[in-house]
């Protein structure tokens, strides 16, 4: 059983810059018109940079960061897939820290549910450099109490988060929000907000080492 580490005792950092992926108050996302197309959903003025190279409908979203209120809770669509395709921090969307053993990653766990962590995993959080890794574990409320560190030599996209729709008149029907893989028919009728990506051949390290060596400024 793979142990989730406790934080690093080390005095808290101050709060950091807004994360690269959170959304900000003047970038909601437009009021689309969704139709049936295709054997799937799209939209009624839809354009190429509407969806990826899988034929994957996407939000559309404006990008705008640092205008109007950081919307913490909220994840823009376009950064969150650019951080986790390019392999950049979440956190300051410079290049996330890598090594020989692989990318660095954080994985939060419910310290009520330890369980094992699987062969591979799927998130949706991008990786990160090691100095935002570090200030997360202290001021992140998923990783504030249990985190697992882990360097992943293999990611690959593994599907997407978004919301699913079904067939109806006049208009298709949002149901529900859900995860669905690439290759998986449900995936034409998902509008999706954010990449999941699988994470394979990795290993747990200790960020405490790392956190030490990495600057605070």
């Amino acid at each position: 059983m793979l142990e989730a580490t406790d934080r690093p005792t080390r005095p808290a950092p101050t709060p950091g810059p807004v994360p690269y992926i959170a959304m900000w108050s003047a970038e909601q996302a437009p009021r689309m018109r969704v139709v049936m197309k295709g054997g799937g959903i799209g939209y009624a003025d839809e354009r190429p940079y509407d969806r990826d190279t899988d034929g994957v409908l996407w939000t559309r979203v404006p990008s705008q960061p640092g205008k109007g209120r950081p919307e913490f809770g909220k994840v823009h669509a376009l950064r969150q897939r650019r951080a986790m395709l390019e392999l950049l921090c979440q956190v300051c969307g410079r290049p996330a820290d890598r090594n020989a053993d692989g990318v660095l990653w954080l994985v939060s766990e419910d310290p009520h549910d330890m369980a094992p962590l699987p062969g591979d995993l799927t998130t949706t959080h991008p990786p990160l450099c090691a100095p935002c890794a570090f200030r997360s574990t202290h001021v992140c409320p998923h990783l504030r109490s249990r985190y697992v560190a882990l360097r992943v030599r293999t990611s690959v996209p593994a599907g997407v988060q978004g919301a699913l729709y079904r067939p109806g008149h006049p208009a298709p029907t949002a149901v529900m929000a859900t995860g669905v893989a690439f290759g998986d028919p449900l995936i034409h009728w998902v509008r999706a907000g954010q990449l999941i990506v699988r994470l394979r051949e990795f290993t747990v390290v200790d960020l405490k080492p790392e956190a030490v060596r990495a600057p605070t400024g």
